[in-house]
């Protein structure tokens, strides 16, 4: 998954939008006004431009996803107890990145006023779930 692949999969999340608001260099993706993602790039070693994406994760997960994948670091810039950043420089299966979206994206939603939520769930069942 490139980076165009992986904002392509942000977008459509339910409700999802996506922001600048660190310049333009960082897309910021929300679910009702709380992040559930980050996408930029950056050049690699070999001076290719590459993807990174940080994304929310159970902590436990977290450790175990950075100890599994070499592309996993802990989240730059972001709490690196609940937060990783992953390169995306092909080494983790599309799947599994959508997984790893798919999580962020819930654990968000998770934390969203009762109705808030509520009101997503019944709009969108499953997919926010």
């Amino acid at each position: 998954m490139d980076y165009q692949q992986a904002r392509d999969y942000l977008l459509q999340k339910p409700e999802a939008t996506e922001d600048f608001p660190f310049g333009l260099d960082v897309a910021v993706f929300k679910v009702a006004t709380k992040m559930f993602a980050t996408l930029a790039t950056e050049l690699n070693a070999q001076g290719k431009e590459e993807g990174r994406m940080n994304l929310k994760c159970d902590p436990t997960e977290a450790l175990m996803l950075r100890e599994i994948f070499s592309a996993v670091i802990p989240g730059y810039h972001m709490n690196k107890k609940h937060w990783n950043t992953i390169l995306l420089d092909g080494s983790i299966p599309p799947g599994e990145l959508q997984r790893m979206i798919d999580h962020s994206y819930t654990l968000v939603v998770k934390g969203l006023p009762k109705a808030r939520r509520q009101g997503l769930i019944a709009k969108y069942g499953e997919q926010v779930e």
